[in-house]
């Protein structure tokens, strides 16, 4: 879409957009504070839920600091009335946190008296930013020309055929401040949030469907064929999934029967590793067994020897006994210990 066409569909927009509906201005008399957490409350939702929001939380605590303390549970029981309670507890509670670690004061309106670059930067620097909440305190807090979209004003936007949807991912509207000035932003912005989100709550709102219709009257076309592709996409990233998961399991019984296989192969290896160890242990020891054995058997026969030649000896001191017995006439009838080897003297007669 070229820019001029652009301009003349948002200039076509706004006059829609002034029939149907009437701008709600905020009060600009409010501390800076107080229009970043409006800013906070309203992303999403209708004025009059974010005006009830923020009287709620002005009533229920002492000050901004017991919010900031208060868990985001809690508060998202506060909100409750809310669209979506807890984003907004988060945008809330981590926007007043971030700030307060920054400059340790919840008095900010210094930052009026900046140039607007330097004072963004602040708030650009906070944890639970969001163009949204940027573009209203910019426009509202600030003094700058910003038209605040949150994701209820840009899917309108887009359902009207005036962004594509990679500009609707990109969350930015092309040439938008430059078609609408500066001293008609705060009522272009109240009236196109009032449209949107009453849109984006109840599709078939017949006053907002109507000023889609008007600008693009293929309207139901269009959400159909989305539907139809975002469907698509999905079965497409199932299947992508699946197989995905399909390939990583049979990937790992690959590599577990690679592991068992090596296991075998190992334990295998280490089997006949141990048996080859063992038989050469086994050769090694039979030599020394052999030796063992034949000392043995040496040392037998030595044994023998000495019995033998004992045992000749005794024989042969034998005989000789019975040989000196035998030579000795005058030991016969004499006991064998009274045996002497001189012959006794015979007595001489009377």
């Amino acid at each position: 879409m070229t820019a001029s066409n652009r301009a003349a569909r948002i200039a076509k927009l706004h006059t829609l957009l002034k029939k149907a509906y009437k701008p709600t201005m905020t009060t600009e008399e409010r501390p800076l504070i107080e229009h970043l957490l409006y800013g906070c409350l309203l992303e999403n939702a209708p004025y009059e839920l974010a005006d009830e929001a923020l009287a709620k939380l002005e009533q229920d605590y002492f000050d901004w600091n017991e919010v900031r303390v208060t868990t985001i549970t809690e508060l998202a029981e506060v909100l409750g009335h809310l669209p979506d309670p807890t984003a907004a507890a988060i945008r809330l509670k981590k926007n007043l946190h971030g700030l307060f670690e920054t400059v340790y004061t919840f008095d900010i309106d210094e930052l009026k008296k900046q140039n607007l670059g330097k004072a963004l930067q602040k708030f650009e620097q906070l944890p639970a930013m969001t163009p949204f909440v940027l573009a209203y305190v910019t426009q509202h807090g600030l003094g700058g020309h910003a038209i605040p979209l949150d994701s209820a004003a840009l899917r309108f936007f887009w359902l009207s055929d005036m962004i594509s949807e990679n500009e609707l991912k990109s969350g930015k509207v092309t040439g938008l401040e430059r078609a609408i000035p500066k001293n008609k932003g705060l009522e272009f912005s109240s009236l196109l949030h009032q449209a949107a989100v009453a849109l984006n709550m109840d599709q078939n709102d017949e006053t907002a469907r109507g000023i889609v219709l008007a600008l693009n009257p293929d309207l139901d076309q269009k959400v159909a064929d989305h539907v139809a592709a975002v469907k698509k996409r999905r079965v497409a990233k199932a299947k992508a999934k699946k197989a995905d998961e399909e390939a990583a399991e049979a990937e790992a019984a690959l590599e577990a029967k690679n592991s068992s296989g090596k296991g075998g192969a190992k334990a295998a290896s280490k089997t006949s590793k141990g048996k080859a160890d063992k038989k050469k242990a086994a050769d090694k020891q039979a030599p020394a067994e052999a030796a063992n054995d034949g000392a043995a058997e040496s040392s037998e026969p030595s044994g023998g020897t000495e019995q033998t030649a004992e045992k000749a000896k005794s024989a042969s001191e034998a005989p000789k006994k019975k040989r000196s017995t035998k030579s000795s006439p005058s030991n016969a009838g004499r006991p064998a210990g009274k045996i002497t080897g001189k012959p006794l003297a015979r007595r001489k007669p009377r």
